[in-house]
This record gives structure tokens, C-alpha cells and sequence, in this order.
């Protein structure tokens, strides 16, 4: 069925997306569909090359079909943000090495914008950030280029919501939450949301509590899977299936929300946003102690993957150090290719460490695999461990396979494979927390 049109005949009919990935291009898309004029600006050259020909630089069946039906002007010169009524900021929020917010990406679209825009534009952060940098980072970067925030331009912030892979939840439907300096630009930033969103628009008290909460949903999640990740490490000495422990919690009908858990916490947000908020409190004088404790676990469990492989591998009276082992997946989540701060990382990282010959098969990020095939993976190695679970995965591997290429133990990341079936055909198994 066709979707209602909507009705853009307001002031605001121009759009221009700096950033055009996993976030950026999805809205720069969806704005077109519902009757904006869109351009996108991005750094890369071959991702503006390939949305200029209507191919999607991101594997996303949807994004495919939909860059040739509704496309822009993509397009390395900010010289287009003249053009635009509004201005969204879709940049990357990453953590350095020692897990300090690196906000450069969000200082440097700033100031694109600052030098750019035209006067009466509506600048809208999206990026993921932590409470006060709409007001201590981004408008003071407007107002020494000249402009006024409240009057000659203008500030809101709409947390980003994405879930990369997901049919059901798109930036077509998933509800959103804004907030703005001013009553203006709150006005105008809903009125947008809400001609491009099918679900509801919550406006909210002030900026920084739209800031917030992006930040309190992800650390809400992360905080739940260090829970069980750690259930898993005690289950695991008490001899108790984690998993089964937690379908049965799960039957419960109110006040519990069931997590699982696995090799380690990937994708650019859960593993990220809560350290915005501990560095900033911290600078406020308050100290995270929770939330610090709930990375401090997650961030543990590529290590003790690694481990329950070696324990494994002891039993067998083989050593880790030479042995080969694949690891399958690479990508954060299943059937995607997004890697950002994907645990698969980390558990090859100590893997090699350990002196492991270590190989890799993703069948969605090939161009960094080692291997080309699941069959080449498996004839290479003498253990596995899953750190995705990819369809492919999981429709392909067999006892009755990994038997045949002469697996001797399998560390299943994602608690995914069949445990049971592994051990009755002879193959050491291990999940986490089973």
C-alpha cells in the first residue's frame, strides 16, 4: 500500500546530510521520498561515487532498492550546505584507544556548517553525544562564525536510531525524541521529524535531555548484558546452561527484559556512548561507578572466550600456541557487514597473543577475511570459534561437517550452534556460560 503523502509546504524544503553512513544515508534517502530536495556531503570518495550512481555503499537490501528511486546530489564540496534550509549532523562519535570521546568528526562538521550555512538555517545534531555539547561545543563553533543560535540560525538535537539489519525498525517508523535551544527551533526540528518519521515525535524539556537520552538507552543495554555476561562466568563454574536460565526467567510476563550473552558487545553504540557519559560526569565531579564496572565486564569477554578455547584445548592435550584456529565473523552482528568495535577483533587480537595460527571467514566483509570460503576456513583449521551468527553460519555447519574436516573443538561466541549434537559426534564444545 502507498504511503499518505506529506506536506512539506512550510519554510523548511531543503535538506543537506554531512556524513552519509550507516545514519546519514538512510535519512538523506528517506527525505528524498517524502518530497525534500536533499544533498549529502562525506569525506569519502568512493562512497560519494558510488551513491552517485545509485549503488549503496553500506550492504543494506533496502538502501539498494531505494538510492536509484530517490537519489541526491552526494558530494564532497560543502559548498551545498548554502543550499539547504536544514543541516543534519551524521558523523561518527567514536572512543580513542583509552576510551576518551573523540568528538573531532562533530567539531569539524560544525565547522563546514559555520563557514556554509545560510542565515535562518536549522542545524540538527544527530550524532550520538553526551549532555552539553550542543551548547559548549557546537553553538559556540556557530557563533564565532557570526551567527546567532535563536535567531539568525538555529540548534536541535534527534539522537540517531538505527538498527543496522533490522526489517522491522527503520528510520521509517522507529520513534524519535528532539530538543532544541530554542522554542523556534524546536518548532521547526519536530515539524521535520514528523513529515519524514511514521512514528511519534517526543519533544522534549531542553537539548541536553535529548542529549541524554540516547546515552541512558544504550548504557541501559550495556549495563543488562555485562549482568549476564557475568552470570555466564559464575554459571559456567556452577555447572548451570546460562541460556536456559534465562528463557526461563524470560516466562516471567513483567519486570524482567531478557539479555544474553556472548563473545563481547560490538556496533558504534552500546560499547561507546557510555563512556560520553562517564568522561563528562567526570569532569562534573561524579563518578560512573556503574556504568564503568558494566564496560570494564564486556570489555573482558573477547579474553575469556580466548580462554575457555585454551580450556578446551588442554583437555585435549593440545596447546593453543600453533594450533589453527578460525574465527567466524567479523562483522558486529549477524548478516551485516558493520564492523565497528566489533569483539571478533579483540578476540583475534588475543589469539595472536597466545600464538595462535589464526584465520577468518565472514561471508559479508570477504575483503578483509583471510579465507574466501567456509569450506576453505574449515579445511584450515583444527578449532573454531564463532564470534557471529551469521545465517549462512548457521544453516551450513553440521556436526556431521565440522567432523569431516577434522574440528576438535568449537567456542561458540554467540551461544548459536548445538551444543549437544557438537559433543555427541565427538567435537569439544563450549558456550558462554553453557
Amino acid at each position: 500500500m502507498a504511503e499518505a503523502s506529506v506536506d512539506i509546504s512550510g519554510k523548511d524544503k531543503s535538506v543537506c546530510v554531512i556524513g552519509l553512513g550507516y545514519v546519514g544515508l538512510p535519512i538523506a534517502v528517506r527525505a528524498v521520498e517524502r518530497g525534500y530536495a536533499v544533498s549529502g556531503v562525506d569525506l569519502d570518495d568512493r562512497k560519494i561515487s558510488l551513491i552517485n550512481e545509485g549503488k549503496s555503499p553500506i550492504e543494506d537490501a533496502g538502501l539498494s532498492e531505494e538510492i536509484p528511486k530517490y537519489p541526491f546530489k552526494a558530494t564532497t564540496d560543502p559548498a551545498v550546505i548554502n543550499e539547504a534550509d536544514i543541516v543534519l549532523i551524521c558523523v561518527p562519535t567514536p572512543v580513542d584507544s583509552m576510551h576518551f570521546p573523540d568528538l573531532r568528526p562533530v567539531r569539524g562538521a560544525t565547522e563546514m556548517i559555520a563557514k556554509n550555512a545560510k542565515k535562518g538555517a536549522l542545524v540538527v545534531l544527530e550524532s550520538t553525544v553526551n549532555p552539553g555539547v550542543s551548547e559548549e561545543i557546537v553553538k559556540p563553533i556557530l557563533e564565532e562564525a557570526g551567527f546567532t543560535v535563536g535567531t539568525d540560525i538555529f540548534l536541535a538535537h534527534c539522537p540517531e536510531r538505527i538498527n543496522p539489519g533490522d526489517k522491522k525498525w527503520s528510520v521509517k517508523n522507529i520513534p524519535r525524541v528532539v530538543g532544541a535551544t530554542d522554542a523556534t527551533g524546536l518548532e521547526r526540528s519536530v515539524a521535520f521529524y514528523r513529515s519524514i518519521v511514521d512514528g511519534e515525535i517526543r519533544p522534549m524539556k531542553s537539548i541536553r535531555e535529548a542529549e541524554a537520552v540516547k546515552i541512558v538507552e544504550n548504557s541501559f543495554r550495556d549495563i543488562n548484558i555485562a549482568f549476564v555476561n557475568e552470570l555466564a562466568k559464575s554459571f559456567d563454574q556452577l555447572g548451570i546452561d546460562v541460556k536456559d536460565v534465562i528463557k526461563g526467567a524470560a516466562t516471567k510476563p513483567f519486570a524482567f527484559m531478557a539479555h544474553y550473552p556472548s563473545c563481547g558487545v560490538g556496533g558504534h553504540c552500546i560499547p561507546v556512548d557510555p563512556y560520553y557519559l562517564i568522561e563528562r560526569a567526570k569532569q562534573s565531579g561524579f563518578d560512573h561507578r556503574f556504568l564503568r564496572i558494566a564496560r570494564e565486564i564486556n570489555n573482558s569477554m573477547p579474553a575469556y572466550t580466548v580462554e575457555l578455547l585454551q580450556d578446551e584445548l588442554n583437555s585435549l592435550r593440545l596447546p593453543l600456541n600453533g594450533t589453527k584456529v578460525g574465527v567466524l565473523g567479523l562483522a558486529y552482528k549477524p548478516n551485516v557487514d558493520d564492523m565497528r568495535e566489533s569483539p571478533a577483533e579483540d578476540v583475534i587480537a588475543e589469539l595472536g597473543k597466545h600464538g595462535a595460527d589464526v584465520a577468518t571467514f565472514d561471508p559479508h566483509v570477504l575483503r578483509l577475511s583471510t579465507t574466501k570460503t567456509l569450506e576453505e576456513i574449515l579445511e584450515r583449521s583444527e578449532a573454531l570459534v564463532l564470534t557471529t551468527a551469521h545465517r549462512e553460519f548457521l544453516e551450513s555447519i553440521t556436526p556431521e561437517l565440522l567432523a569431516k574436516h577434522g574440528i576438535k573443538a568449537v567456542i561458540d561466541g554467540q551461544n548459536a550452534l548445538d551444543g549437544v549434537a557438537m559433543e555427541a559426534a565427538g567435537i569439544a564444545y563450549k558456550g558462554i556460560g553453557r
